[in-house]
Order: C-alpha cells, then structure tokens, then sequence
C-alpha cells in the first residue's frame, strides 16, 4: 500500500510517501521558525496560512522524488490532533479532499502516535514491548507500548512540557526562538558545576514531571547574575548547562523508574527534544547499566514530520481502519483512546 502522509499540526508543514513494502520512498518538510521567530513563538494564524501556502508545492514534490503520479497513491494519512486546530484544518481539508477527487480513504492519525512509531523507520526499530519517553514542545509523557494501540500512560508532565520549558526559558534569558536548540548550544560551552539547579520531583515516588519550577529557579538565577553585573556570555552559557543538565537527569531518573517498575530494558525516546545530544548519551549510559538499549529516529525525524504520519496511517489501514470524508480536527486527544491493532 502507497500512502501519503501530511503533517500540520503546528508550525511545519511535513509531507511524504510510504510504501508497506517498500519503506520511505520521499520525504519533504517546510519550517516555519523564520517565519514566527520576530514574535518569539508560534502565530497560530500565520501558522495555519503558511501551510495552505506550502502543501500542495510539498505534495508535488514528493511525487517527483518518488517518481510516482498520484493515481499510484492508495491512501492519504494526515495529523488530526492533538495540534493547533487551525493547523490540523488545513492538512485535514486538504486530505480529504484528495481522498474523495482520487476516490481513495483518507485516516486522521494521532500526533503523538506518529512521534512514537518514528523509530520504526530506522533500519533496526525496537520490538514491543518496551517504554516510550514522549518529549516534545506540547508532550512529556512515559508510556508503556505493548503493540500499535496498546498504551499505558504511566506518567506526564503537570504543567510545562520539557520542551516548552527550554523555549519559556531562552525567551526569558534573551535567546533566540526556537530556545531548545539555542539552550543546548550554549550549554556546550558552559563550566560544569558553577550552577546547581533541583531535579524536579526525583525526591518523591511516582513517574510525574513538573518543569514549571525548573523554569522560574532559572530565571531567579539569571536575574540575580544580571543584578550583579554578571550577565556576560559565559554566564549565559554556564546557566544554559545547569538547566539543561537538571531536564536531562530528571528524564533519566525517571526512565530507569519506568524500566524498573514495567520490568522492561527497551526505552524509545521521541519527539522534538529526543535529538538533544546529553539527553541521548545519559539515556545510553543509563540503558547501558541495566543492560538495555534505547532506541531513537534519526534527527530529521524527531521534530514534526509527515514520514512519521504515512507510516502510522499506514499501519492502521493495513488493519481495516477507516473513516468517512467529514472533517474532525482535535486540540487535545488521550493516546490511551486509541483503538488497539
């Protein structure tokens, strides 16, 4: 089966085109960071603009990659939640419109859901069972995967997502938007030890993040540096590495406790904050330890992408899933509901 995949659930446009047996044929993404780094964040109207803007020319251009017409599609996968609805309404107008002109099914796929396959493209994807670490702008959750559809959350973030939490950071120290990879390469450059910053809720039993007061313990310490005139780049670079180093143990600690208590030794870590580079040498040296391996996408494939979206559809249309031509978006969608393959 040929599917094409379409991702707009919020500020880049992915498109691609997977074979069940053939794999990846074509992929292509269209960022938006030049776009709504003026206003330090994501516009969701210019947002939703761009990618009408953008995903037919995407959607050409994989059929030229894939040297491939669009009578050879069988099926089209798109984002349906959870996202910014007026993000996902584009992707979703467009799928099923090509759908009900081509005559094929068009199946809305969970955001989420595709993050969490994306390592089942790499040339050795994980086996189930095993614990997926969820760590994006908008998600940081542990959930044990027994099968497509067989989700137990076992814990997420009370309030900012890991993600949010380096970009609400680097706004608040100045930096450029998108502040994750702005953080970890200044972080590069910072003096281990100079700063301590607490490992959130690693003091308590429970597989709960809260990242909210590692943000504001960050700026009370940027703000004290500045009051005393020390606000110079090195500070900067020694503060982006005591936060940095704090989300990244927090996450370690809390994996091996997800690994403990499922009894498992396979982690998969995805999503936009999965290619921090210390995150993925402490949870290698962690699953190490234990004798176990963690599992990963390829850098391209970590942030937003519509590889992800074409392979998970995909997999759910193998398996008889399919949906009539209305259109229905969702903000916010429970993985857990997800029907099980």
């Amino acid at each position: 089966m040929l599917v094409l995949g379409l991702e707009t659930s919020c500020d880049e446009t992915g498109v691609a085109l997977y074979h069940s047996e053939r794999g990846l044929l074509a992929d292509a993404l269209f960022s938006q960071i030049d776009l709504h780094r003026v206003y330090g964040g994501v516009v969701p109207e210019l947002a939703s603009r761009d990618h009408v803007k953008r995903m037919l020319p995407l959607i050409r251009q994989v059929l030229a990659e894939a040297n491939c017409v669009p009578g050879d599609i069988e099926a089209i996968a798109y984002t349906a939640g959870p996202g910014l609805v007026g993000a996902l309404l584009v992707g979703a107008s467009c799928a099923q419109a090509l759908a009900f002109a081509w005559g094929i099914p068009a199946l809305g796929v969970h955001h989420m859901e595709g993050h969490l396959l994306a390592p089942m493209l790499e040339e050795q994807p994980p086996a189930f069972p095993f614990v997926a670490l969820l760590v994006s702008g908008g998600h940081t959750q542990l959930v044990r995967v027994d099968g497509i559809g067989r989700y137990q959350l076992l814990g997420e973030s009370l309030d900012d997502a890991a993600g949010e939490a380096f970009d609400k950071t680097a706004k608040l120290m100045g930096l450029n938007y998108p502040g994750g990879p702005e953080i970890a390469r200044l972080a590069e450059r910072g003096t281990p030890g100079r700063f301590s910053f607490p490992r959130p809720m690693t003091d308590r039993p429970g597989l709960d993040f809260s990242f909210s007061g590692l943000k504001t313990f960050t700026l009370n310490t940027w703000q004290q540096c500045r009051a005393a005139g020390d606000d110079g780049e090195q500070t900067r670079c020694d503060i982006a590495l005591a936060f940095q180093q704090a989300v990244v143990d927090t996450l370690t600690i809390k994996c091996r406790r997800a690994l403990k208590q499922t009894g498992l030794n396979r982690l998969v870590i995805a999503g936009g904050v999965s290619a921090n580079k210390a995150l993925r040498e402490s949870l290698e040296s962690m699953l190490a330890g234990v004798k176990g391996r963690v599992f990963y996408a390829r850098p391209a494939f970590c942030t937003d992408n519509g590889a992800m979206i074409a392979y998970a559809g995909c997999q759910r249309l193998l398996a008889g899933q399919h949906e009539d031509l209305s259109i229905k978006v969702q903000a916010r969608w429970p993985m857990e509901t997800l029907p099980a393959l």
